[in-house]
């Protein structure tokens, strides 16, 4: 059994770094960025600009020119100087992140997130908003404007996952140093498997024990039984081409229900070659489901949820199948 801190003494000083970084920031939906979680380092430019002024400063020393040292120490100064413009142009600068705009995301397809950057005094100029995933944007802000953009990012697998740290960061105005800022966005997608393409047939629907009714197609090829239109029915059971004149016609509520069941069965995709294509025919299943407004459950190894429909059934199946066989409430980072 592995010690309790050897996670930790396996991980890297630049993923140390980062998770210590992230946790300057106040939790929330935004963050302000101040002194104590914003960071400065030279770029190669500035370590070889400090490397040049440092032989200036040897050769002004070696062959006494005072024209060498007001060079030199001009250099200098003018470093220093953009050290500190550097730094304020990241500092003062709050970010706010908009929910997941994708409440159903599917393996395979990219998520938008929704950034605001703003600033209450002076102008910024050259930041770079970028997620550790590759995705950037580079913005200027004008005092008290705010400046909203989308970075796309596509989920490497399907989960409940995280966003991936996003990095603001600046070189403005000589490229000589690099102020940076890394922070989370808060909150979790649910990535669920894609669907099979196109969706296979639904399984065949099963009677329920005593009700004296045959087996029939998941496609709903038999009809309801029809009656006369009456007072609180639904508008979405009425057969609108069986409609003559006022007399309108509507299915049985719970009619079908009462004969069948349907059931979307881990054992009924066998049929796929590999776990993961038994996961997107039944993501696939359930949205055929849904779309036809049916009852319907979902039985999985060791797990099954009973026949119900609406979206928020919809939601829960496609979460069992976007977590099954995954450890619980794992961070895919």
């Amino acid at each position: 059994m592995a010690a309790p801190g050897s996670s930790i003494a396996r991980r890297s000083p630049r993923e140390r770094f980062a998770r210590w970084a992230m946790a300057r920031h106040a939790p929330g939906p935004s963050t302000l960025l101040g002194q104590r979680n914003v960071y400065i380092l030279p770029t190669p430019a500035g370590w070889m600009f400090a490397l040049t002024v440092l032989v200036l400063l040897l050769g002004s020393i070696n062959y006494q020119l005072n024209l060498g040292y007001l060079f030199t120490f001009a250099l200098a100064g003018s470093a220093l100087m953009s050290m500190h413009v550097t730094h304020a142009n990241l500092r003062g600068v709050r970010v706010s992140v908009a929910p997941a705009q994708e409440p159903e995301l599917y393996a395979g397809r990219p998520a938008s997130l929704a950034l605001r950057l703003h600033a209450e005094r002076g102008a910024r100029w050259g930041l770079l908003a970028r997620l550790d995933t590759g995705a950037a944007q580079v913005v200027d802000l004008q005092p008290g404007v705010a400046a909203e953009f989308a970075l796309a990012w596509t989920p490497p697998r399907r989960g409940r996952t995280r966003w991936p740290a996003l990095r603001l960061e600046t070189r403005f105005p000589l490229g000589l140093w690099r102020a940076w800022s890394v922070w989370r966005p808060p909150g979790r997608l649910w990535v669920y498997p894609a669907p099979e393409q196109p969706c296979p047939p639904l399984p065949p629907t099963q009677a329920q024990a005593g009700d004296g009714a045959a087996t029939r197609s998941g496609a709903g090829d038999e009809p309801d039984e029809l009656r006369a239109w009456r007072d609180g029915d639904e508008l979405r059971r009425v057969v609108w081409r069986k409609t003559r004149g006022e007399q309108r016609v509507v299915r049985a509520a719970g009619a079908s229900a009462a004969r069948t069941r349907l059931w979307l069965d881990w054992d009924a995709a066998a049929g796929a070659q590999d776990s993961e294509a038994r996961l997107r025919r039944l993501s696939a299943w359930v949205l055929a489901a849904r779309a036809r407004e049916l009852d319907y459950g979902l039985r999985m190894p060791g797990r099954a949820l009973p026949p119900a429909a609406g979206d928020e059934h919809a939601r829960a199946c496609l979460r069992l199948l976007a977590a099954w066989g995954l450890p619980e409430e794992a961070d895919h980072d």
